[in-house]
């Protein structure tokens, strides 16, 4: 199983600190996200399979970034902002499914999720924004493993 965990691209602060999570979950992406978001698309484009699910966050902010891959998507409530790691594993049926799943999310979950799953310990990792963590579940003589397959960051795209 192929897990590729997509950090949503740069979006709006919030206006100030009073404001709640309804407010968080309206925030858009920023010109500069909007780009970022294009850029790492065209990145997947080239290496997702034709058959991989795409899941993502209610924000707005996700729902911008996953648009810029011009693929179907389903909204899954389970991977709002702040969303448990066991969430996540769920949504995506790890380790059961056998196609390759895309969440479209947030931090600290993405990070916490891909150190569950590369180091065996819920740890507060960071991915930048509109990054790409690309995990794979593989059996080898008998043992099970999870493989860092790619780490992506705009930064790093032509």
């Amino acid at each position: 199983m192929d897990l590729i965990l997509w950090r949503h691209a740069e979006a709006r602060p919030l206006a100030d600190d009073s404001q709640g999570a309804a407010e968080d979950l309206k925030r858009p992406l920023t010109p500069k996200g909007e780009r970022q978001a294009a850029r790492m698309a065209e990145w997947l484009h080239r290496h997702l399979p034709s058959s991989a699910r795409v899941l993502v966050s209610p924000a707005l902010r996700t729902q911008q970034t996953a648009q810029a891959l011009g693929r179907p998507f389903k909204t899954v409530p389970s991977l709002a902002p702040e969303a448990p790691v066991r969430a996540v594993l769920e949504a995506v049926r790890w380790p059961r499914s056998n196609e390759a799943v895309l969440v479209v999310g947030h931090q600290p979950t993405l990070g916490r999720v891909a150190a569950q799953l590369l180091a065996g310990t819920e740890q507060d990792w960071t991915l930048k924004k509109g990054a790409v963590w690309w995990l794979r579940r593989r059996e080898r003589d008998g043992t099970v493993q999870v493989v860092l397959q790619a780490v992506q960051s705009v930064d790093f795209l032509g």
